[in-house]
């Protein structure tokens, strides 16, 4: 593992980095960080958990204060008369040369999150590595009055945080300008697609110049995201630090075969009996998270919600319980997942199971973050047998059946998923591969004519 001082970032951000408690870089900062430094467009698969934040905003912030605003240089005024000006003023009463004038911010790092809490989350991070910049970076998305977020912009924004929901209601009123982003991020791609997003992503992209360096990450590697890499970024590097569609080694999986009506008592006992120490529950559909709640509730489990119906205020109080020492179980939807970076979560439960299996991925990637070990549990139905078999192939092994609790479970026939003979144990977690990808001189001799020094420069054809 590299130091940061390796990657020849500046002294403000290794300040703010020794302040954090930062020593090491994670596999995918230390891939992404020189290529990003070094002006590549980047392409990175990489799971949640992994320091996908550090890897695209400490490069942003450095090449960005690298082209800051240029102060303007003093002059000496040239008085009209020989009467010397009242200090500060010309003879005709105006603030002369010699007092100079704040060069107003112009939008220049534009990053793009599916979610709220993501994007908050984003903000907040940028905000630490930052804390020694000259910097001014805010957020928007919907949810919250729009009032504040527009008063941010006004005052000059270099870096904005941003849903594409929110960000094209203030560019369509006029108070958003993109015409001189620089840099361009998009964060959680799949799950941008996912949402329905691709409408509005693509109008957010044709306002964006197209001389600019572009970072896409994502934790799958869908077609439909290939093809939009091939579309928005110019000759990029592609960074991976995990199989695609490939689940964390440090999460012990196991499946519960239950039929619908058991499935709150069986949650209920689980909680109560399993050694839950902080746990989020998935379920489909809003109004099904808020109905577990009550269950919970009944049977004396603290529980909370959050979901995209809840106000942004309710679902950062929730959030904040959730983070707290004692926490509540937090049930969740997925379009909220990806903005709960909480660590310690133990369990992660599928009270149902998704119906795409990468999906499962993203549920899972809540536990068994930064090297530490988590459990994730399925409720599985009769009905829900060929998302399970479906997951079991996407894992390429079988997940292990629980046979606790099973006045209320049952053991199922022969499994239909993936081969027996390609089965292996989902329990049994195999040694990470190093996945470090091209070198670096490589990939620079084949897209750059064998240039190795420099910044990049590129005429990017974009389409």
């Amino acid at each position: 593992m590299k130091n940061f001082e390796d990657f020849g970032l500046t002294e403000p951000l290794l300040r703010a980095l020794d302040a954090a408690g930062y020593k090491t870089a994670t596999s995918i900062q230390e891939q992404a960080i020189p290529l990003l430094l070094d002006g590549f467009d980047i392409m990175g698969c990489a799971q949640t958990g992994t320091g996908k934040t550090a890897a695209f905003a400490l490069p942003t912030l450095q090449r960005l204060a690298a082209t800051a605003r240029p102060a303007p240089a003093p002059t000496r005024p040239t008085p009209s008369s020989t009467r010397p000006p009242t200090k500060g003023t010309t003879s005709h009463g105006h603030v002369h040369a010699g007092t100079p004038k704040r060069v107003p911010r112009h939008l220049r790092g534009l990053v793009l999150a599916p979610t709220r809490e993501l994007a908050a989350q984003i903000e907040q991070s940028f905000r630490t590595y930052g804390k020694y910049m000259d910097m001014s970076i805010a957020v928007v998305h919907g949810g919250v009055s729009q009032m504040p977020q527009v008063r941010a912009i006004e005052r000059g924004v270099d870096i904005l945080v941003a849903t594409p929901g929110r960000l094209l209601d203030l560019m369509n009123q006029g108070f958003v300008d993109l015409s001189r982003i620089e840099i361009l991020v998009v964060d959680e791609a799949d799950q941008m697609f996912d949402m329905g997003f691709l409408r509005d992503l693509k109008r957010i992209v044709a306002k964006v110049p197209l001389e600019r360096q572009t970072l896409m990450f994502s934790a799958t590697m869908p077609e439909e995201i290939r093809l939009l890499a091939k579309q928005w970024l110019y000759e990029p590097e592609y960074v991976k630090v995990a199989k695609v569609s490939s689940a964390s080694t440090q999460v012990v999986h196991s499946v519960f075969h239950v039929n619908v009506q058991n499935k709150p008592k069986l949650l209920t006992n689980y909680l109560k009996s399993a050694g839950v120490t902080r746990s989020i529950v998935f379920t489909r559909t809003k109004h099904g998270a808020d109905q577990l709640v009550k269950v919970l509730l009944k049977s004396g489990i603290e529980a909370v919600a959050i979901h995209g119906n809840k106000s942004q205020n309710a679902r950062t109080r929730h959030l904040e319980q959730f983070k707290s020492e004692r926490p509540p179980v937090l049930v969740a939807t997925d379009i909220a997942a990806r903005g709960i970076d909480v660590a310690g979560v133990s369990h992660v439960i599928n009270y149902q199971l998704p119906e795409v299996p990468e999906i499962y991925v993203h549920r899972i990637g809540r536990t068994g973050r930064a090297d530490a070990t988590g459990v994730a549990v399925s409720f599985c139905s009769p009905e829900e047998r060929p998302s399970l078999h479906e997951i079991e192939n996407m894992l390429n092994a079988s997940v292990e059946v629980n046979d606790t609790f099973s006045e209320l479970t049952y053991r199922p026939q022969q499994s239909q998923g993936i081969p027996r003979g390609d089965r292996g144990s989902a329990n049994r977690r195999s040694k990470p591969t190093n996945r470090t990808g091209r070198s670096r001189s490589t990939s620079r001799s084949s897209s750059r004519g064998g240039s190795s020094k420099g910044p990049r420069s590129k005429v990017p054809s974009y389409s």
